[in-house]
This record gives C-alpha cells, structure tokens and sequence, in this order.
C-alpha cells in the first residue's frame, strides 16, 4: 500500500501565518503538522509515499521533509498547482500510485490513535474503499455520511445544508485503483472543485464496497488559529518531558516541562507544564511561561507572560504584557510599548513581523 498526503491549500483562515508559508508546517509541540501525518503512515507500515504540493510553500515542504529518510520512508513529490479539490489531488498522483491500493492523508489533519488501525482492518478486509468518520456537532461544515442501522455506507454529501447524520469525514481515506475512473465520471462543484465525496458516491452508485470507520480518539482539522491551539494542548496533554537544557538554581519549574538542548531557564523564572521549549532558548528572569505553551527553537524571551500559546523558531518576547491563546509566527519580535498593559492579549503574528504592545 502507498500513501498520499495533501499539503497544498491556500489556508486562508490562518492568515497571516500562511502568508508566507503552508498551514501544514505551523508547528503542535514543536513538530510541524505534517511531520506527525508522516510518522502515522510509518507507523501504519506505509513507506512509499507521494506528497502533492500546491502554489503555496512547495519550496518551504520540500525543505521540511526532504527525501523522507530521516523519517524511515521514501517520499515522491507530485504538483497539483491550484487547489481544485482532493479529487483533482487524487487523480494527480494517478501514474505514481500504478495498480497500488492506497491512503489518502489530509496533511492538516490530526488523529490521536493515528491510523494503523484503519489500514489493518482495509487491508484484511474485501473492500474498494474505506472512510474514516466522526461524529460532530456541526456537520454542515463537512463532508457527511449517511449510514443505515447495521453501519454501512449509504449517501454522502458535502457540506449539505441538511445534513442526513452528524458523521462526519475524518481526512483519511483508503481506495482502490477504481476510484480513479470514478473521478473520471464526476463534474466540478459549485466550489468549483473535483469532491473525493462526489467520487465516493460513485463507487457506492456502482455497487462497490465502501468501508466506514468510526474514530473513537480525537481528531482535529487544523484549519483554524483555534484548531491549532486545542490540539497543541491535546498533545501536551501526553507529553513525556526531557531536560537536555539547563534550569538554574532559583527558578521556579514545575510539572511537565520539556527543555531543549543549549537552552537555559535562568534564575527568577517560572515554568508550569506542560509546557515544551526547544534548542537554543534563553528564559530570562522575570517570565511567566504558563501550561499548553510550546516554545519553538532560538527563541528568547524576557519579562512575557505567556500561556496556551504557540511561539515559532527565532522569536524575540520582551514585554511585560500577558499574551495568551495566540499564535506567534516565526523570527518575530514582539517588544513593550510605553503605555498601560492590558490584562490579557490574543496575537496572531505573522512570520518576520516586528510589534510593540
């Protein structure tokens, strides 16, 4: 089995994070989203793996991701260009995957059990497809599955105004070589794209066997600042904590804290986990590092209060604000301005940028 991941889009509702960079890179504790997509598939036994790559940051995934060998898999980069739909994704990587049956991960997606699971049981199974799917309060905002009384697939449709059920498609799918003819046969929507549900419901109007899944773990569409910030607390909520810095006498750590080589936490600092903090980060005195913050590479920070945030590599915090639930995007500086300090700020703080509050 071969494996497909997304990482095109243009991830309009991160901007200006995206801006200069794909949605698929914003670290979760410190690892991009699409490291862990990745390492899912290794897990899953799945090495051979295409990767479609949009207009947007193709250069800066190539970069993350390299030939997969620091990885344990083999990756094989495909070009979509403009997002025309997972379908169009699909039947981009026609000619890599050959007569292979395969996975399809949407490379902002993250599950907490992974997928394995799923794979085993598509493979040991007589299937031509296989759908992951979970039950939400809002599916009108997905693609939804309608399912009879013993599970099985019956309809799709996505986003409908009325949905048939509160299942909605987790972003992993399993096909097939058939699902490429069945991409064929269908028109763009009125998003002006080629729908995998469109295609799917081919496959069930043609009588084939379509597989659901039901996730039972958590999983999360990283399309939102919000997305982003509830699963980095989902992942810190598990973290392991390693010191390979340094914590000097006086400074006030406590609960699960992970500290990167090269960095210190000086003396008069406080540090409440869980909380990750990566190489080459200097914690002045003074901080309030606050739980569910992930602090990227090269960063320093002096003074900050911070909590239930996200900070990417090379940021410079020297402020005596309190900033929490925000996203800080990479080599940003973000000084004091000589004025009163509100008592909490929310940031989204594109890559490079330079700010005083």
């Amino acid at each position: 089995m071969k494996g497909l991941v997304l990482s095109g889009g243009s991830g309009t509702r991160l901007r200006p994070l995206t801006h200069t960079g794909p949605k698929q890179l914003i670290p979760v504790a410190n690892k991009p989203v699409l490291q862990y997509v990745i390492e899912d598939l290794k897990e899953a036994g799945i090495t051979d793996i295409g990767v479609i790559l949009g207009n947007n940051g193709k250069e800066q995934v190539i970069a993350e991701l390299k030939d997969g060998s620091q990885y344990g898999v083999r990756i094989t980069y495909i070009e979509q260009g403009a997002p025309l739909g997972i379908a169009h994704a699909v039947q981009c990587a026609r000619d890599f995957m050959g007569d292979d049956d395969f996975i399809v991960y949407l490379g902002d997606n993250m599950l907490k059990d992974g997928v394995k699971g799923l794979v085993d049981d598509f493979m040991e199974g007589d299937y031509d497809a296989a759908i992951s799917l979970q039950a939400v309060p809002n599916p009108q905002q997905f693609g939804v599955a309608e399912l009879d009384k013993d599970g099985r697939v019956i309809s799709l449709e996505e986003k409908p105004k009325v949905p048939k059920s509160n299942y909605a498609l987790v972003g992993v799918y399993l096909f097939t070589p058939v699902i490429f003819d069945m991409i064929k046969q269908i028109k763009p929507s009125w998003r002006n794209e080629l729908e995998i549900t469109d295609a799917i419901q081919k496959l069930l109007d043609n009588h084939y066997k379509v597989r659901s899944h039901i996730v039972t773990g958590w999983w999360k569409d990283t399309g939102k600042p919000e997305d982003i910030l509830e699963v980095n607390r989902l992942v810190l909520d598990e973290l392991k904590p390693t010191v390979r810095g340094v914590i000097e006498d006086g400074a006030s750590v406590a609960g699960r804290v992970s500290l990167g080589s090269n960095s210190i936490v000086k003396k008069g600092c406080v540090v409440r986990g869980p909380v990750v903090i990566g190489d080459g980060c200097t914690i002045e005195a003074g901080t309030y590092i606050g739980p569910y913050t992930s602090i990227g590479n090269d960063c320093i920070i002096k003074g900050a209060y911070i909590e239930s945030s996200v900070l990417m590599g090379g940021c410079r915090v020297e402020c005596d604000s309190r900033i929490v639930d925000s996203l800080i995007g990479k080599n940003a500086t973000i000084l004091s301005a000589n004025h009163e300090v509100p008592k909490g700020t929310r940031l989204i703080v594109g890559e490079n940028s330079y700010l005083k509050i």
